[in-house]
């Protein structure tokens, strides 16, 4: 049987789940940007250490600039579903330029793509299905995917594709399907790249200048390193602890999952609230700042204790070697 979140909650209970507010959207956009200003900063610093230091601080910077990557994502992802700013103009505004066009996105695609998601989950015309679907595998194989991530190799694809999907070669997407587009004179191709990476490049540009003026401007190395790797890895494993290895089902309470987020995991794989994905799907308006509270009362009410993100790449990497052939 289907279950609805109006099994569980009075319609009072959603109501003051869905309050939005202005200043603490702000807040989470100016601490995201703050926290990257303070690890450029302190990577400014870092070079001036012996080497010793120099290579754990810089590894360290990476790591979190790739976890700050991941939170813009989210931050876009809230603005997708019109819930980071109360006031829809600022909504659309910030969260397009601040936080999709930085790292090569755009609200409106995403937003029509990923609203097909939530209305779609784990069904067959699920357009993120192709994220999840060749899930468990072998612990060899979850292994070779994590190391290619973290070596670069997945985010030079990732930059690949955002490239074609500018120049209007391939379909706008954010999960692994590729869908060719026909053809056309290599001069629309060109004029589709530049009208359509626009806002990634000024956003971008802005980001330069600003690192230039302070002195630094070898820094946006870093920012896209962090970009091509950590970030996809991050990327990943956010996305398996949300679907995969879950029942291909209408019922969100089985197709979704929810997952445990220490301090190390909130700063890399989940950023902004972004583990309470069950609760997402169940009351996609709850602004990322009230899941929480919207966690505790479906615990209350029966949900059971969700699994940590240890335990989900177990889950997702028991596939028997026989199987895996």
């Amino acid at each position: 049987m289907r279950r609805s979140i109006g099994d569980l909650l009075s319609r009072d209970e959603v109501r003051m789940l869905s309050r939005r507010s202005n200043v603490r959207g702000a807040v989470a956009v100016l601490v995201t940007w703050a926290v990257i200003g303070g690890v450029l900063a302190g990577l400014a610093h870092a070079v001036t250490l012996p080497l010793p230091l120099a290579i754990p601080a810089f590894v360290l910077g990476l790591v979190i600039l790739g976890g700050r990557h991941l939170a813009l994502a989210i931050l876009h992802h809230e603005a997708a579903h019109k819930s980071l700013f109360a006031t829809s103009w600022l909504n659309d505004a910030v969260g397009d330029w601040l936080c999709a066009r930085p790292v090569w996105n755009h609200l409106g695609k995403y937003r029509a793509h990923h609203l097909k998601h939530h209305a779609r989950t784990n069904q067959p015309d699920d357009p993120d299905l192709s994220l999840i679907a060749p899930f468990p595998v072998r612990r060899s194989s979850l292994r070779r995917k994590l190391w290619r991530d973290a070596l670069g190799i997945s985010g030079l694809k990732f930059l690949i594709g955002h490239v074609l999907q500018s120049a209007g070669a391939i379909a706008y997407t954010v999960s692994s399907d590729v869908v060719r587009l026909p053809r056309t004179p290599w001069w629309q191709y060109v004029t589709r790249f530049v009208r359509n990476s626009a806002g990634m490049v000024l956003t971008n540009a802005v980001l330069v200048a600003i690192l230039a003026l302070a002195g630094h401007a070898w820094l946006y190395a870093v920012w896209v390193l962090a970009y091509v790797t950590p970030y996809p890895l991050f990327l990943r494993i956010r996305s398996l602890a949300e679907h995969a290895c879950t029942a291909r089902t209408e019922d969100l309470f089985e197709n979704t999952r929810t997952t445990r987020a220490g301090l190390l995991a909130r700063a890399t794989v989940a950023p902004i609230r972004v583990n309470y994905h069950l609760e997402h799907h169940a009351l996609p308006a709850v602004p990322f700042y009230r899941l929480p509270a919207l966690h505790r009362l479906l615990r209350e009410r029966g949900a059971p204790e969700p699994p940590s993100y240890r335990d989900v790449l177990r889950i997702v990497s028991t596939r028997p070697a026989q199987a895996a052939r």
